[in-house]
């Protein structure tokens, strides 16, 4: 079977297909925790400005995040969940106490 027919038949495989990136799954966890600004992500978890930047726009394309200016000169973005982001968050709280509980 075709993964476009698996995403077309299957919400786990579509919500995947949005949030199955291990370092999407951190930026969520770190706006969940407060986290807004591109520099914070960055140096938090050291991830590359590259990755960071194709995660965020990954999530603002699907409607999860939206990005709003703080500063025009130089443009200065932060992002924030929307309710579909937000919406998020008891499945991260469960895969967090499954890896705690049943990982090493």
């Amino acid at each position: 079977m075709s993964r476009k027919k698996i995403d077309k038949l299957c919400p786990l495989s579509r919500t995947l297909a949005v949030v199955g990136d291990s370092w999407t799954l951190i930026v969520l966890r770190d706006l969940m925790n407060g986290v807004t600004r591109f520099s914070e992500f960055a140096s938090k978890e050291g991830i590359s400005p590259t990755v960071l930047s194709a995660r965020l726009k990954h999530l603002e394309e699907h409607g999860v995040i939206e990005r709003h200016l703080y500063s025009e000169r130089p443009p200065r973005a932060e992002y924030r969940l929307t309710d579909k982001g937000r919406a998020l968050g008891p499945m991260l709280i469960a895969m967090r106490d499954w890896g705690r509980d049943f990982t090493s």
